[in-house]
C-alpha cells in the first residue's frame, strides 16, 4: 500500500533551523520520493518500508534536541504526482 506523509518538524530551540535542515537531508538521502515547500516536507512510498524509516529518522531527530514537535499527516495513496486542475 502506498502512502503520502506530510511532516512539519518544529524543534523548540533558538537554533531550530539546523535541526530541521538535518532532518530534511536525511529524508532526501533515502530512496523515497521527497517534495518540499516552505511549510512542510512530503515523503511518499510503500507503507511497510516508509514507516520504519520514518520511525528511525524521527527518533534520530528527537535524540538531537531537548524538546521538539513533529506534526504528521498520512494519506492512504501516493499523491506525489498531484497537479491542481484549476
Amino acid at each position: 500500500m502506498n502512502i503520502s506523509v506530510d511532516l512539519t518538524l518544529s524543534p523548540l530551540l533558538d537554533d531550530y533551523e539546523k535541526h530541521v535542515i538535518n532532518f530534511i537531508k536525511q529524508l532526501r538521502a533515502s530512496d523515497f520520493t521527497v517534495l518540499e515547500n516552505p511549510l512542510s516536507t512530503q515523503i511518499y512510498g510503500d507503507y511497510d518500508k516508509l514507516m520504519p524509516f520514518l520511525t528511525q529518522e524521527i527518533k534520530r531527530s528527537f535524540d538531537a534536541v531537548d524538546i521538539s514537535v513533529l506534526q504528521m499527516k498520512i494519506v492512504k495513496t501516493d499523491r506525489s504526482n498531484y497537479e491542481p486542475n484549476f
